[in-house]
């Protein structure tokens, strides 16, 4: 046995560029007929997005503590629901940078489970000062991002 500290799951990057992340649906993420919630989707995506960001070494609260702060938003978001989730199932959280366009930043993701799709989202997010205005990325940001761009997912 070891001392070392429980860490949450964080995922990887591929040697594709995509980022995986595991979750699990628990039943709190299930609706009356134990089939994922669609907006419970919505969830998954953003801890996919949220742990690839954090992999390539950007970090929310790091965002939040800068002056000015910065943050990322949700600008347009389009999803296809493909197959039902269920309870006890093991989905995995694909992400993939795309190029970046302007203060914009692209991605794609998909939902599998068993190698299946489940869900697929087209992402566009972008960065955005303290007060809520669109911002260019720092350069800083934009090399450590570019550095896991990829073609997107592939079939």
């Amino acid at each position: 046995m070891t001392n070392a500290p429980l860490m949450p799951a964080a995922g990887a990057f591929g040697d594709d560029f995509v980022h995986r992340l595991p979750v699990r649906v628990y039943y709190e993420d299930t609706d009356f007929s134990g089939v994922v919630y669609h907006a419970r989707y919505l969830h998954f995506f953003e801890r996919g997005r949220t742990e690839s960001l954090r992999a390539c070494g950007i970090h929310h609260s790091e965002l939040a503590a800068m002056e000015p702060s910065l943050a990322f938003a949700v600008r347009r978001m389009g999803v296809e629901f493909v197959r039902a989730a269920r309870v006890d199932d093991v989905l995995i959280v694909e992400t993939a940078f795309r190029p970046q366009q302007g203060a914009r930043l692209m991605m794609e993701q998909r939902l599998t489970r068993e190698g299946e799709v489940v869900a697929i989202a087209t992402v566009q997010a972008v960065c955005i000062d303290g007060a809520g205005r669109a911002k260019r990325p720092p350069q800083w940001m934009r090399q450590k991002w570019v550095h896991y761009v990829s073609e997107g997912l592939q079939e």
